[in-house]
Formats: C-alpha cells, structure tokens, sequence
C-alpha cells in the first residue's frame, strides 16, 4: 500500500486508520465534510508531508476525483451511523449509505483505483438464528433502516467487483469503542451520569447482549485483511468483533465504576431499546482470525478506557461535529 484514501477520516474510525497509515509510512488523503467527523482528531497529521485533507461531500464527483487520484487503496468509512433514529429520517441512510457508496466506488473506478474497503456491520445480519453468526449465514429480514442501507452497499460494491475488476473487502464490524469514541451507549451513558450520577435510565430491560471491539483492534483487522487481498481481485467478506459479548447492565455497571458512582437505575421495558435494536449481536470471527489477527482488548477493557478518554476530553465530547475543538 501506497497510498489511500480515508472517507470519513475525521471520524472516530476514520482518523485512527489515519494515525495508523501515516505511521507505517503511507500517503493519506482523507475526505471529509465535518458533519459528524472533528477536525480536533486530525490535528496531530497537520503538517505532515504524507497527510492531505479534502474537505468536502463523498456525493460531489470533483470532490472524490481529487481525492482519489494516484490512490491504490479507498477505505470507504464515511457513513450515517444512527441505527437508533434511522426511521426518522428515513432517506438519509439511502442517501449517505447507499448513494454515497455507489458514488465512491464509482469515482474509484474512473480514478484507477483497485483495492477497496468497505466498512459494513453486524446489523445487516437482522437477528439471525446462528449465534455466532458467520459470514454465510442466511438473512433473515432487514431491521433496521442502517442495515439495509450497508447490505445494499454490500451488493453494490460485490457487482463492482465483477464488473471492474476491483478488489473489495467488506468488514462487518460489531459496534467499536475507543479513544475518539463519540457515538453510542458509553457516551449516552457518561453524558446522562455527568449530569446526574444519582439515577440514570436505560432503554428495555438491561439484558440486550452485544459484543464491542476496541478500536486499534479494528483498525489492525481492517489492515490484516487489507495486505491479505491487495490486487488480487474478488469481494472478500470479514466479521470483525470479539469472541465475548456484555450486557447491557453490566456495561453500565463498568461505566459507574470507573466513575465512581452508583446512581439509581431505571429500565423503559421490554427487549429491545428501539425498533430495530437487536437483543443479541455475536459475530463469528474465525474467518479474519485464520489470517493471524486477534483482538488485544476485553470489552471490559476497551468500555474503561473509552470512559477514561471521554473523562480527560470533555472539550472535544461537548463541542458540535466538525467545530472546534
């Protein structure tokens, strides 16, 4: 790998990835419009003669054109990723996920670019009736508006592949917790126990059962998987996660201890906490584990320290997407 493009580089997993690839030595370009994604998470790439930012939309075709030229690699991150209030809005998915990865690997394919990667999710799984589930277990019905968005961009990017002679590497993370962390229950949490750490309320019943993988951990099997396929054509589908899984009560219980709190706590009923929340997500990873990679982190571990560095960067958790700091 030469150099590669980040979508959605200044998100969360996006300017991880960065960090990574610039430290191993390759040219990054990172497109991104600041909508979600902090400028705070790029500031330790200014100035460097191997980073350069696009600011800019993944659905405006000059934006992505100067973006990818000269690229070997388009690590496709930029997405909504609101499962929780997907039906209110329900065409930003299509727009953002959909659209915005037909758009991607299209510019790919005009810019000569050969090796792509895909950030997917468990969520397309629905709620399968194989746990762990594997890569070719059946579909069940879609769930969530999110899901159907990433399984389309799925098909899309697999008739790419034929059709291009694009190499595509389709991960299908679990959710990801970490430092840069800024989206989903830990920090729903922390912000809710900021303000009042006496009592705090939890959506269904507290027994919702997932599993999470610390973020270095993603970013070194996106890379794995990467260097495993590069050039050598075909669509190539990953599970990425952990092989635990956590309650949701017991991950709030982790919070609350490192915290130091104990506040009282409230359940809004029933399985789910909204419409199209799985209740148990365990992903089989043995397919990305036979090419030598493993995870490094416990959920345990990567829920503390996701809280300690929520703890130690109040500036960056409270200010807007895209603003300063």
């Amino acid at each position: 790998m030469r150099r590669a493009c980040i979508t959605g580089g200044a998100g969360f997993i996006g300017s991880n990835l960065a960090d990574r690839l610039v430290a191993d030595g390759v040219e990054v370009v990172v497109v991104d419009d600041f909508r979600t994604g902090r400028r705070a998470f790029l500031d330790q790439l200014a100035g460097n003669a191997l980073f350069r930012l696009v600011e800019g939309d993944v659905l405006d075709e000059a934006v992505l054109k100067d973006a990818f030229g000269g690229c070997d690699w388009v690590f496709h991150l930029q997405a909504n990723a609101d499962v929780r209030h997907g039906l209110e809005h329900p065409l930003l998915d299509l727009e953002q996920n959909t659209v915005a990865t037909a758009r991607v690997l299209d510019a790919a394919r005009r810019s000569g670019v050969k090796n792509v990667l895909f950030s997917s999710t468990g969520s397309v799984y629905g709620e399968p009736e194989v746990f762990p589930t594997p890569e070719n277990a059946p579909f069940p019905l879609q769930t969530s508006l999110y899901g159907a968005s990433k399984l389309a961009g799925e098909g899309l990017i697999s008739a790419f592949s034929i059709g291009f002679s694009l190499t595509a590497v389709v991960c299908r993370f679990v959710s990801i917790l970490g430092e840069r962390y800024t989206h989903g229950h830990v920090i729903d949490f922390f912000r809710a126990l900021r303000t009042d750490p006496t009592e705090i309320t939890v959506l269904g019943d507290g027994r919702q059962e997932k599993s999470y993988l610390y973020v270095q951990d993603c970013v070194e099997a996106m890379l794995t998987a990467a260097a495993h396929h590069e050039d050598r054509g075909g669509t190539h589908v990953y599970n990425l996660g952990t092989d635990e899984t956590i309650v949701v009560d017991d991950s709030l219980a982790l919070i609350c201890a490192t915290l130091g709190c104990s506040p009282k706590v409230r359940h809004t009923g029933g399985t789910r906490g909204w419409t199209g929340d799985s209740p148990l997500i365990r992903l089989d990873t043995s397919k990305i584990r036979a090419l030598g990679w493993s995870p490094q982190l416990s959920i345990a571990e990567a829920v503390r320290r996701t809280v300690e560095w929520l703890g130690d960067n109040e500036a960056i958790w409270q200010a807007p997407a895209g603003g300063a700091p």
